[in-house]
C-alpha cells in the first residue's frame, strides 16, 4: 500500500509545473524598482551627509507616503488598464469639501469629513460610469473631470469664502481628533514619524491582498489584459472598473484629509500636476502603461524612490531644480529595466 501511494505521489509531482526561485524572482513586476531603490539609497548614503540618520529617513518616508497613498490605488487602476488624470486635483477637492462643509454648517468637522467621503467616492464612480458607458478613452474622460474639478475648486472657494483659500477650522469641534487620525506625529525610539506612513503601509497591504488573494484581483488583471476576453468569461468589467476609480477616490479622500488637517486651511489651486507623479510612481514600480501587469508593492517602491530622490537632493545640497531631471531619468531607466526583466522571465519559461 505504501508503494502504491509513493507511485501516485510521483505521478502527481510530474504533473506539477516546477518553477525555480530565480524564475519566480524575475517574474516579479517590482524587481526593477527594488534594484533601483537600493542603488539610489546607496548613492545618497555615500554622497549626502546625514541621509542615513533616523530623522532623515523619517523625512524620506513621509515624503514617500504622501505620494504612495495615491500611487497604490492608481497602480491598481493601471493594472486594470486605465488612467485617472483627475487624481491630483481630486485630493484638493476632497480637502475643500471637508473644510467648507464643516465651516458653513458650523458643525463638528467629522460631518464635513463624512460628506467629503461620499462626494469624493461619487466623483470616482462618475469617472468609472462615464468610461464604461461612453467607451471613450480614460484619458479623455478623466481629463474632462480634471478640468471641471480645477474650475470648481477655484470657483466655489472664491464664491463661498471670498478668497482662493478656505477659512481656518482649527478651532472647530472635532478638529483635534481628526488631526490625530489624519495628520498626527508618532514617536518611535525618539524619532518622529507621520501617521501617513501607517496609512500608506495599510493601503499597500490591503491592495496586495486584493490583487493576490481575492477573485477581485483576478478580475483586475483580466480586464487590464483583455477586457473583451474577460467579459466573455463572465468577469464583471463595468463593476470592476467603477470600483477601481472609486478606489482612487478613496485614496484622494485620505490624502485630502491629511492636507486639510495638517494646516487647517486649503489653497484651492493645489494638486495640479500631482497626478503625473502618482502615475510615474506606479510605472517605476513595474505597472505597464497597457495594463494587466504590476503590483501594489511595486507602487510603494516607486513612491519610495520618489521620496529618496526628492529629499536626497536636499541633503546633498544640490540645486533642487535638477529634481525633475532625475525623476525623468528614473522613469526611463526603471521602464527599460522592467522591460528587460520581463523578457528574461519570458525567456526562462
Amino acid at each position: 500500500m505504501s508503494a502504491t501511494a509513493n507511485r501516485a505521489e510521483a505521478v502527481a509531482d510530474e504533473r506539477l509545473l516546477r518553477t525555480s526561485p530565480l524564475r519566480k524572482l524575475l517574474a516579479r513586476p517590482e524587481l526593477g524598482s527594488v534594484v533601483g531603490a537600493v542603488a539610489v539609497f546607496v548613492f545618497f548614503a555615500v554622497i549626502a551627509d546625514g541621509f542615513v540618520r533616523a530623522s532623515s529617513l523619517s523625512t524620506v518616508l513621509y515624503a514617500s507616503s504622501t505620494i504612495g497613498i495615491m500611487a497604490v490605488p492608481v497602480a491598481l487602476l493601471m493594472i486594470g488598464g486605465e488612467f485617472d488624470l483627475s487624481a491630483g486635483v481630486m485630493v484638493t477637492s476632497s480637502a475643500l469639501l471637508s473644510s467648507m462643509f464643516s465651516y458653513q454648517l458650523t458643525a463638528n468637522v467629522w460631518v464635513g469629513i463624512g460628506i467629503s467621503l461620499l462626494v469624493t467616492l461619487a466623483i470616482g464612480a462618475f469617472n468609472g460610469f462615464m468610461l464604461t458607458r461612453t467607451r471613450l478613452p480614460s484619458f479623455i474622460i478623466t481629463l474632462g473631470t480634471f478640468l471641471m474639478l480645477t474650475g470648481m475648486n477655484l470657483g466655489f472657494t472664491k464664491l463661498i469664502d471670498g478668497t482662493v483659500s478656505t477659512k481656518t477650522i482649527g478651532d472647530m469641534e472635532g478638529f483635534p481628533a481628526a488631526h490625530a487620525v489624519f495628520a498626527s506625529t508618532l514617536s518611535v525610539g525618539g524619532v518622529d514619524f507621520k501617521i501617513t506612513i501607517l496609512w500608506w503601509l495599510a493601503l499597500v497591504a490591503v491592495a496586495s491582498w486584493i490583487l493576490l488573494r481575492t477573485r477581485t484581483g483576478n478580475w483586475i488583471f483580466a480586464v487590464g489584459g483583455n477586457q473583451d476576453a474577460a467579459r466573455a468569461v463572465g468577469v464583471p468589467v463595468t463593476r470592476t472598473k467603477i470600483g477601481l476609480y472609486m478606489g482612487v477616490a478613496l485614496g484622494a479622500w485620505i490624502s485630502g484629509q491629511h492636507l486639510l488637517f495638517s494646516f487647517d486651511a486649503v489653497q484651492s489651486g493645489e494638486g495640479v500636476g500631482n497626478e503625473l507623479i502618482y502615475i510615474i510612481a506606479a510605472v517605476i514600480g513595474g505597472c505597464l502603461i497597457t495594463g494587466g501587469y504590476g503590483s501594489a508593492i511595486g507602487s510603494a517602491v516607486g513612491a519610495l524612490l520618489f521620496g529618496m530622490t526628492s529629499k536626497g537632493i536636499v541633503f546633498a545640497e544640490w540645486n533642487p531644480d535638477w529634481f525633475k531631471f532625475f525623476l525623468g531619468a528614473m522613469l526611463l531607466l526603471a521602464t527599460l529595466l522592467n522591460a528587460w526583466v520581463r523578457k528574461r522571465a519570458e525567456a526562462t519559461k
